[in-house]
């Protein structure tokens, strides 16, 4: 795995906490949920592949 994606990951997780945290205090809730949505989404977007190696890798050592 590489060590690149755990630091995109956090940057991702960094900036959607600042913005979630600037669209409440605006009184932007709904637009809150969505930015946290998306980023949920993106960093699910960057790590299907590696969840498809995680178990391609269990199905070969379980000779499932």
């Amino acid at each position: 795995m590489d060590i690149n994606i755990v630091f995109k990951i956090a940057a991702v997780g960094i900036v959607v906490a600042v913005l979630n945290q600037l669209l409440k205090k605006a009184g932007k809730d709904e637009q809150a949920m969505l930015t946290t949505l998306a980023g949920l989404v993106v960093v699910l977007y960057w790590i299907v592949e590696y969840i498809n190696k995680l178990f391609n890798t269990i199905q070969t050592l379980f000779q499932l």
